[in-house]
């Protein structure tokens, strides 16, 4: 069961950072959002599963993992619901809205920033909790490790103000960046699944 979580939830993973992808260069705003919840989701499956799967002396590392993960979970769930059941339909009002609208750049957006720290920040706990037996493995974990260092800009930016309505190209700045880390994390919930097919570890 603990294996099949683990397929199944990188699976839902993968759709949803293909579905992101999609959205944000065709589709609208509420596909980007919809899509971003179900990569929230998802990850909460894949890091459980890491947890679950990882040996006695690799445990500590799994748990944080999925500690981490709920953290961000929770965030960026809070964030893209609030849009989808509040901003998209209009519900916010003026001086609200500059807070709740992640479209400004506001408070939610900077909640957004922080969710993505704690799932670089958990990525890296997901790569120290199993030892590579293969190819596939070493790039998994080599992906996962990486991908923490998206965790100290995230915490930083927003508190340094990078980012403003009124920022020069600014949508096409977030777009292409965001473009960027979907193919950077597509390629990790692909190696998550055939991770979790293995047999697990002794």
């Amino acid at each position: 069961m603990n294996r099949t979580v683990g397929i199944y939830s990188s699976a839902v993973n993968l759709f949803g950072v293909l579905g992101f992808a999609v959205c944000m260069l065709a589709g609208p705003l509420a596909g980007s959002y919809l899509s971003s919840i179900f990569i929230a989701f998802g990850f909460v499956g894949m890091t459980a599963a890491f947890a679950a799967g990882a040996p006695e002396s690799r445990k500590a590392a799994g748990y944080a993992a999925l500690g981490f993960g709920v953290m961000y979970a929770l965030c960026n769930s809070v964030v893209y619901y609030t849009q989808l059941t509040a901003v998209l339909p209009g519900k916010v009002p003026g001086p609200a809205a500059d807070l709740l609208d992640f479209q400004r750049f506001g408070l939610i957006f900077n909640l957004d920033m922080l969710g993505y720290c704690l799932m670089a920040v958990a990525t890296v706990f997901a790569g120290l909790s199993f030892a590579p037996r293969n190819g596939a493995g070493r790039w998994l974990r080599g992906l996962l490790l990486a991908h923490g260092v998206f965790a100290a800009s995230c915490f930083v930016m927003p508190m340094l103000g990078v980012f403003t309505p009124d920022m020069p190209g600014g949508e096409w700045i977030g777009t292409l960046a965001l473009e960027a880390w979907c193919l950077y994390f597509a390629p990790i919930a692909v190696l998550s699944i055939l991770h979790f097919r293995e047999p697990a570890q002794g």
